[in-house]
């Protein structure tokens, strides 16, 4: 028999593999079990494995697979879990509350590359946009992959130049190459950390490092 706190985390799991075939990152699941540190999720994670409702994926950084579900889930009404960013298949035609934001060719979620200013124009849901100034950026790279971010996304962002702790944002380096990552102060040091745990954390002094904007949606295309 689960613990509550056992069956809302499968239930979570079992929700985002129906919903994009990807297991929510170990951040996702901190928040929506609302806990402190990811060490609950990992002894949770942990639980759920030894009594054989879950498993590791081999060859997968943090991958999950649902074997079994318990009898009172199967009965219970499904869990609503709040919707990642809305995806669309292809670069989004104009519609009734559609806008339009610049594309600023690619940025990496990987090794950083340079950021290119570019003069095109992607359409947009406003529903997926908040207040301020917006752009977009596609994604090159895998290393924000348990964030639900892949190679070939658009990442939607909203202009700022700070940012709170774990907020995932564009990072503009030394004023040269940018990148997309999880943002975290140290001290004097600025930590950028990937969600691909294949790569390492960038740290960076304070004064190499610009806040270019927050991620505020993505947009995915099918092809």
């Amino acid at each position: 028999m689960l613990t509550p706190k056992q069956q809302e985390l499968l239930s979570f799991i079992q929700n985002r593999l129906e919903e994009g075939g990807v297991s929510p990152s170990f951040e996702e699941m901190k928040e929506a079990l609302d806990l402190r540190s990811k060490s609950g999720i990992h002894r949770l994670i942990n639980a759920l494995e030894e009594r054989g409702f879950i498993r590791r994926l081999p060859n997968r950084a943090r991958a999950l697979e649902v074997l079994k579900l318990p009898e009172a889930m199967h009965r219970a009404p499904k869990i609503v879990v709040p919707p990642k960013p809305q995806l669309a298949s292809r670069p989004p035609i104009a519609a009734n509350d559609v806008i339009e934001i610049p594309l600023h060719g690619r940025i990496a979620a990987g090794v950083p590359i340079e950021a290119m200013e570019g003069q095109n124009m992607l359409s947009v849901p406003a529903a997926l946009l908040g207040a301020g100034d917006h752009y977009a950026l596609e994604v090159s790279g895998d290393s924000m992959i348990e964030a639900g971010i892949l190679d070939g996304d658009f990442a939607l962002i909203q202009k700022t130049e700070v940012a709170r702790e774990g907020q995932i944002v564009v990072a503009l380096i030394e004023d040269s190459e940018a990148t997309l990552k999880y943002f975290h102060r140290e001290g004097p040091k600025v930590r950028l950390d990937p969600a691909n745990s294949v790569y390492e954390p960038q740290i960076y002094d304070t004064r190499q490092v610009r806040i270019q904007g927050k991620l505020a949606g993505l947009l995915r295309r099918y092809n």
